[in-house]
């Protein structure tokens, strides 16, 4: 996922959680907060250790993420 070089994954950091630049801010934080009205400006006054990139990425990989295809299985009965 080079594409995402801002988003980490360690399972010693918010449970392995997706994470930006590998804090213990998760990318379902950022999205959380700009889906309830924050703007970038906000965040970045809440979270002064993020960037503009750090959000836009975490935005990019909640839609990539919302682009995958979920394939139900049968359960036997």
């Amino acid at each position: 996922m080079r594409e995402f070089e801002r988003i980490t994954f360690n399972q010693k950091v918010m449970g392995g959680k997706a994470c930006i630049r590998g804090m213990r801010v998760t990318v379902s934080l950022v999205v959380n907060l700009v889906a309830n009205g924050m703007n970038t400006e906000e965040i970045i006054e809440a979270y002064p250790y993020l960037q503009p990139d750090d959000i836009r990425q975490a935005l990019r990989f909640a839609a990539w993420l919302a682009e995958e295809t979920v394939h139900p299985i049968e359960l036997a009965s």
